[in-house]
């Protein structure tokens, strides 16, 4: 397989690569902050990008890598000019040379790190390996004759097994001249804290729906305006994770959950074969992710509703604040749904760990359902 046709690690599938989307939408405070450090002359070597997956973590870093590459120095005394302007973004000409070379990945200044493609087994390696960090040895060596800044990007941290991370926290402690290494992480807790430590942390927010039908809109989703709000509640507000939903037919896969929800403590059994098998056929792996995925949403929001006494806002299906509020009438009923929610999915990801049929799999979850439903429905009126 060529480089050309070797998948990305750090792209996501029906989306442009984040080197190749241009604008970053509603992540305005994190842009911000760093231009703040920038202008101030205190830039920081080591910045930690967090948040959840698909708010535009990767998109920031281009972002910024592109615009450290482009810009010069605010310690620069511009000449007989004077200093340039302090820059209000970190937009740069799209004919900009340093924007040509990025989208190739021939920019000398910049060095991405990911995982590697494992030419033995034919696929991409499943950890990010220390053999990906010794490359910056070279990449610094390469660099460093033309005195201009230079730029590391590590997608993700998450993935570095511990050597590699090692690796990263010796560069950090020890970091090479006019270098700026951008790690994004998308669960920073589970990182070293010598690593957390050695970094300034840009966090992300989760993204409104306006906000949300922005971005995409600017990925290329064709996405009917009623189903925007849905999108931005079921993915918490990432993109990435809405355009997921949209690449394996979530919305669809969510209303007919809820329709289910909606006639219990009856289980029409027919219906939940039928939806069981659905994704249980072989290489439909990713649709059964996602339906187990769901299927904890909707049952945290059914303990959300019992606990607040409201049902989610806005609605993610048809039917579901009506079908919630009767199946989670008091906050006796949301806990009781809150323990379902832990103990169902633990149970699923241990039987997706052990090779357990996944329409067998499903079922359990459905009836289960079904058991706390029974039980809500003979509490006494007002527990």
């Amino acid at each position: 397989m060529s480089d050309d046709t070797r998948p990305e690690p750090d792209r996501v599938e029906g989306a442009p690569h984040p080197r190749e989307t241009l604008d970053l939408i509603g992540q305005g405070a994190a842009e911000q902050a760093f231009l703040s450090a920038f202008a101030a002359d205190r830039l920081h070597h080591g910045w930690l990008i967090t948040g959840p997956q698909g708010l535009g973590k990767a998109t920031l870093a281009w972002r910024i890598a592109r615009f450290l590459l482009a810009t010069p120095d605010t310690a620069d005394d511009g000449g007989m000019f004077g200093a340039p302007p302090p820059p209000e973004t970190l937009a740069i000409p799209p004919d900009h040379p340093v924007m040509r070379r990025s989208l190739a990945l021939s920019e000398p200044g910049l060095k991405l790190v990911r995982r590697a493609w494992d030419d033995k087994a034919k696929r991409l390696k499943t950890q990010l390996t220390v053999d990906e960090v010794r490359e910056l040895k070279s990449f610094f060596a390469l660099s460093s004759t033309d005195g201009g800044r230079r730029v590391v990007l590590v997608d993700s941290v998450d993935e570095m097994n511990p050597s590699a991370a090692n690796a990263i926290l010796k560069l950090l402690e020890e970091p090479p001249a006019r270098t700026v290494l951008l790690l994004i992480s998308h669960q920073p807790s589970r990182l070293l804290p010598t690593i957390r430590s050695r970094c300034r942390e840009l966090r992300l927010s989760p993204l409104s729906a306006p906000d949300m039908a922005a971005a995409l809109a600017q990925a290329g989703a064709d996405i009917a305006p009623e189903e925007v709000e849905a999108l931005a509640a079921l993915s918490a507000g990432s993109v990435g994770a809405a355009l997921r939903l949209l690449n394996l037919d979530g919305l669809k896969l969510y209303g007919d959950l809820i329709a289910m929800i909606a006639s219990l403590p009856d289980l029409d059994r027919p219906r939940a074969i039928a939806l069981a098998e659905s994704v249980s056929a072989r290489g439909r792996e990713e649709r059964l992710d996602l339906l187990f995925t769901l299927l904890d949403l909707a049952v945290f929001r059914l303990a959300r509703t019992g606990v607040t006494g409201a049902p989610p806002v806005p609605e993610a299906a048809r039917g579901e604040a009506q079908a919630m509020s009767r199946l989670a009438p008091t906050p006796m009923a949301g806990r009781a749904w809150a323990a379902l929610a832990q103990s169902s999915g633990d149970r699923a990801r241990h039987g997706r760990a052990v090779n357990i049929d996944p329409t067998a799999l499903v079922l359990d979850s459905l009836l289960r359902l079904r058991d706390c439903a029974a039980t809500q429905a003979r509490a006494p009126a007002g527990a």
